[in-house]
């Protein structure tokens, strides 16, 4: 049984690369159920996350950044991606970063359909000092579009998440949720391994490493409480490759220790982690390896 005018739907996420989706996502959720790094352009799949409360059930999708600089075969998944998602949500989350508004948001506002319900989440309000200006920029986005709400929020620190759920919530249709009260997240623990290698890679490597690279998860098999996995880490180049091993294997040492620790924490038992690196050329612009690797 669920309380009279219980709202439950779905929740899109949008924003240019970099903005702070994936961290807000985690934190409406509360698991780490989306890849968060420093490097822009990192999330690629349509994530799905759940928050579950007394009074709603909100299905987070949080999309890739949409990408106009590139226009390769994985970025041109990614932007569907995010064109698909925006037609078939309930209500949406613009994220733009506290600092001002970019002429990066621009082709983002202008994706969304004129009649979506939308808050603007105006994220990293920790980093402004000065509010007199956080109070100008919330009063020239009110001028862009009749936002639903305007919620400044710091999706690192947790400040105003709350309330920015709440907002969303209010623009849920009533009705059953659409998951058991306990889930979060549709994706498998496979998918989840996947994302959190990726994560280490970027987060250790930074700007050494281009964003094409992927991880492929190649075994996972639960034995018991243990879960044995293999990964494969593909780079473009044979350089890449170095960096991402490392002087006597060190990086990937590290890469593999983070990411073990990580996937022990979200699945709740032990992980046997097993990387391995391989070039593959040109993988992001081929149509059948996007398709075979999940990015459709």
């Amino acid at each position: 049984m669920t309380a009279a005018g219980f709202r439950a739907g779905t929740v899109a996420i949008v924003g240019r690369p970099n903005v702070g989706k994936s961290t807000l996502i985690n934190e409406l959720v509360g698991a780490h159920v989306s890849i968060t790094s420093r490097k822009a352009q990192t999330t690629r799949h349509r994530i799905l996350g759940i928050r579950n409360d007394a009074q709603s059930q909100m299905v987070f999708v949080d999309t890739p950044g949409f990408q106009t600089r590139y226009s390769n075969a994985l970025n041109r998944a990614m932007n569907r991606a995010v064109t698909g998602t925006l037609a078939d949500v309930d209500a949406i989350v613009m994220v733009i970063e506290a600092s001002g508004w970019d002429e990066r948001d621009d082709p983002v506002l202008a994706l969304i359909p004129p009649g979506a319900r939308v808050v603007l989440a105006v994220n990293k309000v920790d980093r402004v000092r000065d509010k007199a200006k956080l109070a100008q920029l919330l009063a020239a986005c009110a001028a862009r579009r009749d936002f639903a709400a305007l919620v400044p929020v710091s999706a690192e620190k947790g400040t105003q998440v709350k309330a920015l759920a709440g907002e969303v919530a209010r623009l849920l249709p009533e009705g059953e949720p659409h998951y058991d009260a306990d889930a979060l997240t549709d994706r498998s623990e496979r998918f989840l391994a996947a994302e959190l290698v990726r994560e280490k890679l970027f987060r250790l490597l930074g700007d050494e490493l281009p964003y094409t690279a992927a991880v492929v998860i190649e075994e996972f098999k639960e034995d018991g409480a243990l879960r044995r996995i293999s990964a494969t880490i593909y780079v473009d180049r044979p350089g890449h490759k170095a960096i991402v091993i490392g002087e006597k294997g060190a990086t990937l040492k590290r890469i593999g220790t983070e990411a073990r620790v990580a996937m022990e924490a979200l699945f709740g038992g032990k992980v046997f982690l097993e990387l391995w690196v391989k070039v593959k050329s040109g993988w992001a612009d081929n149509e059948a390896t996007v398709r075979q690797w999940g990015y459709e």
